[in-house]
């Protein structure tokens, strides 16, 4: 059984940071990736990291790349997100999920584990 569990998240300003934190037990597959979900609006993919005997790498959404930092700490099975230069559409409910690397990593549907998520707030 696979557990993820996500923290890290809080309120901060315009042009503020955040390291958010998916500590990770069992199998998760060959990649692991991090989701944003605003109020009223669609979960979308933020940022992805391969490990596998196939393919090892990260990709970002545009609307992050520059700012976002997605990294991995092997022996503690944990993946953080690093946020830099916050901004206030950067706002909303953060899950990390985990997968085999099937598809387009930016689909919510090719993820089987997800965490609970983290609140980030980031207001002007």
């Amino acid at each position: 059984q696979v557990h993820l569990v996500e923290s890290g998240g809080g309120s901060v300003q315009t042009g503020g940071s955040l390291r958010l934190s998916c500590a990770a037990s069992g199998d998760t597959g060959g990649r692991m990736a991090w989701f944003r979900q605003g109020s009223g609006k669609e979960r979308e993919g933020v940022a992805v990291i391969y490990n596998s005997e196939y393919y090892s790498g990260t990709y970002y959404d545009s609307s992050v790349e520059g700012r976002f930092t997605i990294s991995r700490d092997s022996r503690k099975n944990t993946v953080y997100l690093q946020m830099n230069s916050l901004k206030p559409e950067d706002t909303g409910m953060y899950y990390c999920a985990a997968g085999v690397e099937i598809g387009s990593w930016k689909d919510v549907q090719k993820y089987k584990y997800w965490g609970q998520g983290t609140q980030v707030t980031v207001s002007s």
